[in-house]
């Protein structure tokens, strides 16, 4: 398992400060998509339940990543996301899932600062990450996006080569190493390299859409992000790429910890550990309504309006 060791600190004279990273070097050589189907039980397998929702029952054991306090987010005057408060475990991979326009997206771009990019976006309440105020003023949001990688719903990968694609963030982040050995290693962890290792110098739109989405997830991991944040990252792709996608995460959960935004109830029982249901309330904004462990969220929901949605009954 991946130690980050990186949080950001106060410094005595209010600065925030990157702590020391105890990463290691080494690679995750990850399996081909071969036995894609055979391993959708074995995923289920694997799958950690820990406590949530509104009477949380965190493990002594569990590491939170994210500390939401009454957190609101507003466009203008209009409130999309109202009162939120949860806890995100480290090292597990949640799901967000509730009906178009609950504020799904909106609440993940928050986590990362992605929002703060809309000029009339902006927050009441806090988001602690490791302890650190997300949006306390002395935070560096690039750091913070640095830290906290994002794949968006549709592949988005640079106009460059394959290998500069990897290469181009990492470049920019300072990295000192060997860079081919960092685009094999994120291109492996991606489980994409056996697909492209002869091409890297042919553009990254080239591949098919299911090859962009896991270059642009290797692309995030690049960097070595502590967090990824995937907003419906296979609503464009095929079943077969999306099976990939779903392995992909499950892989890489071991270092990263992972929310994915999805309106897809399959996926989300399927390939998370942990759903968090929001839906909106008369005002249009956004709310939790329950969070917990994925298995209990679709079988023994603890609130009715739960078990409407994933039962299909709205949404």
């Amino acid at each position: 398992m991946r130690e980050s060791g990186e949080t950001m600190t106060e410094q005595q004279d209010g600065s925030v400060a990157q702590g020391s990273s105890a990463n290691g070097q080494s690679s995750a050589t990850l399996d081909g998509s071969a036995q894609a189907g055979a391993r959708v039980e074995t995923m289920q397998r694997m799958k950690v339940d820990v406590g949530g929702g509104g009477e949380q029952k965190s493990s002594p054991a569990t590491e939170n990543v994210f500390e939401v306090s009454d957190f609101n987010a507003y466009y203008g005057d209009f409130r999309a996301v109202r009162d939120v408060t949860m806890d995100i475990p480290r090292n597990r991979i949640t799901a967000f899932i509730g009906p178009s326009g609950c504020g799904k997206s909106t609440l993940l771009r928050c986590f990362n600062r992605m929002n703060d990019l809309v000029p009339v976006a902006h927050n009441t309440g806090r988001i602690l990450y490791h302890g650190v105020d997300l949006y306390d003023p002395r935070v560096d949001p690039v750091e913070v996006r640095r830290r906290i990688g994002m794949v968006f719903q549709k592949p988005n990968p640079f106009p460059k080569s394959i290998r500069e694609n990897i290469a181009f963030g990492a470049r920019i982040a300072g990295y000192k190493g060997d860079m081919d050995e960092l685009v094999e290693r994120s291109l492996r962890r991606a489980a994409i390299w056996d697909e492209v290792k002869d091409k890297l110098k042919q553009p990254g739109t080239a591949l098919s859409g299911g090859q962009q989405q896991r270059l642009c997830i290797a692309r995030a991991i690049a960097v070595e992000p502590d967090v990824i944040l995937m907003d419906e990252p296979c609503s464009a792709l095929d079943p077969v790429a999306t099976l990939k996608i779903e392995e992909l995460m499950f892989e890489l959960r071991d270092e990263f910890t992972i929310l994915i935004v999805t309106h897809n109830m399959q996926q989300a029982a399927r390939a998370s550990d942990e759903t968090v249901f929001l839906t909106m309330g008369e005002d249009r904004a956004g709310y939790l309504v329950e969070k917990g462990p994925t298995s209990e969220i679709f079988t023994n929901p603890r609130n009715q309006l739960t078990e409407d949605y994933v039962s299909g009954r709205f949404g």
